[in-house]
């Protein structure tokens, strides 16, 4: 049997696994939310692009409004960033370098996690992966034109669209042509430009919908890098970016990945297509390592450069495995203690069954829980909805629990049309996508208005707040004490009315808080 049948039998067997296992666990908050974003199809939304919210709605269209149906498309990009990854592997090395690299890859517990849920991730990886290769196949071809170069620009704007990080690909090719003499003529060429032209029209959606919306994205992703806080160095905060990288990526399989791309770095100045993998990670790892200096980035952030510097180890340890037990003796550790945290990230339970328990809160448990608290909160609504003779509408203090609660609702009401089923806490301040969404605490239109232009705007004062005189329910999370300022002075008298808690092998797992708000009147000015 070849390796490249051996590789499609591991790759198939491990997809129709990862299918079978996609609606054994609830939503993670993320999921629940970009669904939320799928019911109300955008150019982009507060902190993405469309990418992840079309991809929903596709899969949801067909398999409907179900765990199975959200997360549809990730074991398929799993398998098509897989496939990917072995064909490049074998073009720049050889078979067996292919089939181990595509191996470590979905082993890394990283990859197998976020294969199995539907965030911007496995669409950003694969288009990433897909444009890692047919930019390698146009300068291939090179100095003549070839349709791998608009193709390319289109796979770098599509994932651009799912993920804004995608973008640093074009940081990449310009550095791959600037430091090869040979194609440094390119820059002059009409395929490195189609590419440009061809990535620039996936600039358009997001700008238009941030001209319309103040350009809060820019907002956002300077938060979300710390820099919108003193920046300085941290010392603590590098060692918590790397640590996470040797938990979730497994600490073998990093250590020997570190160890290869630092000893490759000499040699990628010699060799093309060390050179060439090398280029098209280091940016990203470089960029996300220069943040950590001021406040620690997520490990998943700057998985994008895992998909070009394996490849890279791999040929590095290919000749030294060869010749050393030892280090065969490492590698086959290091995948299967990779292959073991990916089992028990993907099943925690595994460690209870054998009479271990977690020192702190079970990382799965974002996972649980959800679909039954949410319905115990919608029997808890009935039952309170016949005692004040009204229908109560849904408060939840943050964003993932109010994309929790209104996917997992049965009956999903909303107060008025294009309202989502759950709000948030009224604010002035613009802190995720709801803030966008139709509020309760907003003025409309008048039933009988006096004519206005129609870029006019209904204040407190010449608009109608329809939520007035209206009860709610509102959810929180066990850990805050009372409920926050706007709710207790938004509402006539608010009264806790119920605990629901969710345990699993004796431990709390989910603890929401319910509070009977009645009278909304309004937050006084």
């Amino acid at each position: 049997m070849t390796t490249t049948r051996t590789f499609w039998i591991f790759l198939v067997a491990l997809t129709a696994l990862r299918l079978t296992l996609l609606g054994t666990c609830d939503l993670s908050g993320d999921e629940a939310h970009y669904w939320m974003w799928s019911q109300r199809l955008a150019p982009a939304y507060f902190s993405k692009g469309p990418g992840v919210a079309f991809a929903i709605w596709s899969s949801t269209a067909i398999f409907g409004a179900t765990e199975f149906g959200v997360r549809f498309w990730s074991p398929l990009l799993g398998l098509g960033t897989s496939a990917l990854l072995f064909y490049f592997t074998r073009r720049l090395f050889n078979e067996r370098a292919a089939f181990w690299t595509a191996v470590a890859l979905n082993v890394t517990p990283i990859f197998n996690i976020g294969n199995l849920v539907m965030t911007i991730d496995p669409l950003s990886i694969f288009f990433w992966m897909a444009a890692l290769f047919t930019f390698w196949l146009a300068i291939e071809r090179a100095p003549a034109f070839s349709w791998h170069w608009p193709f390319t620009g289109l796979l770098i704007g599509l994932g651009f669209l799912c993920k804004y990080t995608n973008a640093l690909q074009l940081v990449s090719i310009v550095l791959v042509l600037a430091l090869v003499p040979r194609l440094r003529r390119e820059f002059k060429s009409a395929g490195f430009y189609s590419l440009l032209a061809v990535f620039a029209v996936s600039l358009i959606p997001p700008i238009v919908w941030n001209a319309q919306h103040a350009w809060i994205t820019f907002y956002h992703l300077r938060s979300r890098g710390g820099l919108d806080e003193a920046i300085g160095l941290h010392p603590t905060e590098v060692l918590v970016f790397l640590g996470q990288h040797f938990i979730t990526y497994s600490p073998i399989l990093f250590l020997g990945l570190a160890w290869a791309v630092i000893a490759s770095a000499r040699r990628a100045q010699q060799q093309f297509k060390r050179l060439y993998l090398f280029w098209f990670g280091l940016p990203v790892f470089a960029l996300y390592f220069i943040l950590s200096l001021n406040a620690a980035a997520a490990p998943n952030w700057d998985g994008l450069a895992l998909l070009s510097l394996a490849p890279l180890a791999m040929a590095f340890w290919q000749e030294r495995l060869d010749e050393s037990l030892a280090l065969r003796r490492w590698a086959a550790a290091g995948i299967f203690l990779s292959l073991a945290m990916s089992v028990l990230a993907l099943d925690s339970d595994l460690l209870r069954s054998a009479g271990l328990r977690f020192p702190r809160r079970d990382p799965a448990n974002r996972l649980r829980a959800w679909e039954s608290a949410i319905h115990a909160l919608e029997k808890l609504r009935a039952d309170y909805e016949a005692k004040v003779g009204q229908p109560l509408f849904l408060i939840a203090d943050e964003r993932d629990r109010a994309s929790e609660v209104s996917f997992y609702l049965h009956d999903k009401r909303v107060a008025e049309p294009g309202h989502p089923p759950v709000y948030i806490v009224e604010s002035q301040d613009i802190k995720n996508e709801f803030s966008f969404w139709p509020r309760y605490d907003e003025f409309v239109v008048p039933a009988s208005p006096q004519p206005k232009t129609p870029n006019e705007t209904y204040t407190e004062e010449d608009g109608v707040n329809l939520f007035v005189g209206r009860s709610a329910l509102y959810i929180q999370q066990k850990d805050r004490a009372t409920p926050p300022h706007h709710i207790q002075e938004g509402f006539r008298s608010v009264e806790r009315v119920a605990t629901i808690e969710v345990r699993r092998f004796g431990r709390s797992v989910r603890t929401l808080q319910v509070f009977l708000c009645r009278d909304y009147r309004t937050l006084p000015l």
